[in-house]
């Protein structure tokens, strides 16, 4: 029997004894015997509200009765209780730290549980989206923030891409809010405000736009006096004419060049018209034969496989110029006697992909995630003898970009490449007929 039982049955006897004893000699041994019993419960009874008011207080005040196992329960209750209040003294340390660090960062943070209510947000989040502590606490982050994109943005389950939007508060602001899944559905979200490099990417478009404008004029008379001079390259001396023809190659690629930006800029800067339902194989019929005038020189076989009459919602020139780009690629890049394949095939979960695929020398592993970044080559030399600008796969990924669609490159040195367009399946439909008011076939 442990300590704390035996110390409280000894206390039982020596109160149950002199009691008896007391009774039996004035004859009232079971009255006597019944009172002290019910004095006894009574005090049980006592000591075990000390003991709820024990556990229910924040801090042990009471003192423990002397001796016995209630001595025992009082001071270890009172030990767990003052274990249990440093711990919550030291997390309440640790949380408060942590508030004040993410409070003194610059991007803002958010905490929604699994039902979009807002659970914990620092100050740079009240800032940029307008919240007030703690008024807004447990509110649906959609009710505060009224923006169209952002409640389209949350409900979805990809996030992968930030969302660019402009504050609510203040429309001039613009901010990138990048959300993560974790726990029960449950989202934290975190705010950057990206105004400046936004201004400083518009800077960049305007200046590379009006720098390429610029430079059309003085280059087109330049070219003009060069072939003015080629034509007459025959009245002036044999090193002149290799000049002359240096001069022409050199403004031949800057004048691609100028194009090409001049396209980049477009792309990115112009607001999209609605689009037109296209006669997709008529423009890939036109992409077919444009390419094989190109492979003819190289012996290559360029062949196209889509039967099905196909009509695509895009935009004709924007989609053509994309189409040439990856076919011409393939002849520029594959080996003369290559073979070349333009495709068209639907995936099973509907969305149509235009491939180019060739057997050429292929593209190292490591070039392929910035191969649409502008100016970049994976072989500069290679590049520079194929008369390339490096601009266009950026151009192709643009113009997928206005049309919803995705690019996507597989390649295996030594064996080939295949760049492949993925349309989503509202920007394509098969049948031979192109109708509606606002739908036209491709002229070539």
């Amino acid at each position: 029997m442990p300590h704390s039982w035996r110390t409280e049955a000894q206390w039982l006897l020596a109160i149950l004894l002199p009691a008896a004893l007391l009774g039996y000699l004035k004859n009232l041994l079971w009255p006597t015997l019944t009172a002290v019993l019910l004095l006894a419960l009574l005090w049980q009874l006592w000591q075990m509200h000390r003991l709820q008011r024990l556990l229910l207080q924040d801090t042990p005040t009471p003192p423990a009765p002397p001796g016995g196992l209630w001595e025992s329960l009082f001071r270890t209750t009172q030990r767990l209780q003052q274990r249990s209040l440093r711990h919550r003294q030291q997390l309440q340390a640790l949380l408060s730290r942590i508030q004040d660090s993410t409070d003194a960062l610059q991007e803002g943070i958010l905490m929604l549980d699994s039902h979009g209510n807002l659970e914990w947000w620092n100050l740079a989040a009240s800032r940029q989206l307008g919240l007030k502590r703690p008024a807004d606490t447990g509110q649906p982050l959609t009710n505060l923030v009224r923006e169209p994109q952002f409640s389209a943005y949350l409900k979805q389950a990809d996030f992968r891409e930030p969302l660019i939007m402009a504050a609510p508060h203040a429309s001039k602001r613009q901010l990138q809010i990048s959300i993560t899944a974790f726990g029960r559905h449950e989202r934290l979200l975190v705010i950057q405000d990206v105004t400046r490099l936004r201004q400083l990417e518009q800077m960049r478009k305007d200046f590379v736009a009006n720098v390429s404008h610029e430079l059309r004029t003085p280059l087109t008379v330049l070219s003009g006096y060069i072939e003015t001079l080629q034509d007459l390259s025959a009245e002036l001396p044999p090193r002149w004419q290799r000049i002359l023809q240096q001069m022409s190659e050199q403004s031949g690629r800057m004048d691609v060049l100028i194009k090409d930006l001049l396209m980049l800029s477009r792309l990115e800067t112009t607001r999209q018209e609605p689009p037109q339902w296209l006669d997709l194989n008529a423009l890939l019929e036109q992409i077919l034969r444009d390419a094989r005038a190109l492979a003819a020189s190289k012996h290559q076989q360029v062949e196209l496989q889509a039967d099905a009459p196909l009509q695509i919602l895009g935009y004709p020139g924007e989609l053509r110029s994309a189409f040439s780009n990856l076919a011409f690629n393939a002849c520029k890049y594959t080996p003369d006697g290559g073979h070349i394949v333009l495709s068209w095939q639907v995936l099973d979960n509907g969305c149509g992909v235009f491939a180019v695929q060739d057997n050429g020398m292929g593209i190292e592993a490591q070039h392929i995630p910035r191969l649409t970044e502008r100016f970049y080559r994976a072989d500069p030399s290679r590049s520079k003898a194929t008369g390339g600008t490096g601009l266009g796969l950026a151009i192709v990924k643009h113009v997928l970009l206005r049309h919803d669609a995705t690019l996507e490159i597989t390649s295996t040195p030594g064996t080939g490449s295949c760049f492949r367009c993925v349309f989503p399946a509202s920007r394509w439909q098969t049948g031979k007929q192109l109708t509606g008011p606002d739908q036209q076939g491709y002229q070539p």
